[in-house]
């Protein structure tokens, strides 16, 4: 195969800027390795990008930040043909073209050998949003026993780092902004809470960051992880805004270690029925555009995942 079919961000805009094309299918080089790309989640930071708000990137590009698939041809011959990866960030979809088309190059040190039986769409939803749920959760530092609020908790990464908590015997209780997806122990935004947490878990950001050191109990941790409202918290003062005691940290999927045994651990875990991905819907990449306003409209309550 010479070319591949892509979903080219022409430039910044609506949903309507991704574009399929016929391309290229690129040329392996030193270092690199080219994956057949057999899904790729939906994230956030893609619509900002496709925005215009990610100004180190220059259109066109065919975004996606990750994606997961099947080594086609690698520089490394510990990646040999058929090998099942994932690959997540290192400016993928940025600096690069990443994981909306039927194959991607990739940088070797990107990708995450894996051995699993699950189904693509499955597999897709889980790298980003599990690393960083992963992640978060690990951060916070908790025990069984402790009661962790997620705020922006039916996002896929909410839904992801439920499952994990739950799993470790937490207790979870979660909020959303959206009446349609409260119910149990989801929680419509600034309805009272059955009891006070011990760790906040923040994918809203900006806008709940002060809100959520309020909510935490005094001497417990706030991990701001997600930035649905935003990245600038305005007129925030520290030591006003912190309660004594409490903790206030931060968790980036760049700054996990060993990615690809965690990743692999989560692969198991799912595997066994102990986590659940929370698909919400699988896309055509053809049908890219649907898929941008549908997450824009937050009308997905889980991972929105991309099937080429």
């Amino acid at each position: 195969m010479t070319t591949m079919r892509a979903a080219v961000c022409v430039r910044a805009g609506g949903p309507e800027v991704l574009e399929m094309r016929e391309l290229p299918v690129p040329a392996v080089r030193d270092g690199w390795s080219l994956v057949r790309v057999r899904g790729a989640g939906l994230n956030r930071s893609e619509l900002r990008t496709r925005q215009g708000h990610s100004p180190d990137v220059r259109f066109p590009r065919v975004l996606g930040i990750e994606c997961v698939g099947t080594v086609a041809a690698s520089s490394d011959p510990a990646l040999p043909e058929g090998t099942t990866v994932a690959a997540v960030m290192g400016e993928m979809g940025r600096q690069f073209d990443g994981g909306y088309a039927e194959f991607a190059l990739l940088p070797n040190a990107l990708l995450m050998p894996l051995t699993t039986r699950l189904p693509w769409a499955v597999l897709a939803a889980l790298p980003e949003t599990f690393l960083t749920a992963r992640g978060a959760l690990d951060t916070l530092a908790m025990a069984a026993g402790d009661r962790l609020l997620i705020r922006g908790g039916t996002s896929s990464v909410g839904r992801a780092a439920a499952s994990l908590a739950t799993a470790a015997g937490i207790e979870v209780w979660a909020t959303t902004r959206s009446p349609a997806k409260a119910g149990g122990r989801i929680l419509l935004e600034g309805e009272p809470l059955p009891e006070q947490p011990t760790h906040v878990l923040d994918l809203v950001g900006a806008r709940t960051v002060a809100d959520s050191l309020r909510l935490v109990r005094r001497g417990g941790t706030v991990c701001v992880a997600g930035s649905l409202s935003g990245w600038l918290i305005d007129g925030f003062e520290p030591i006003a805004m912190i309660p004594s005691g409490t903790r206030l940290t931060a968790f980036h999927s760049d700054n996990l270690k060993g990615a690809t045994a965690v990743l692999q651990r989560i692969v198991g875990q799912v595997e066994a029925g102990a986590c659940r991905p929370h698909v919400d819907r699988a896309f055509a990449l053809d049908d890219v555009v649907a898929a941008h306003r549908y997450t824009e409209e937050n009308r997905a309550s889980g991972k929105v995942v991309l099937l080429p």
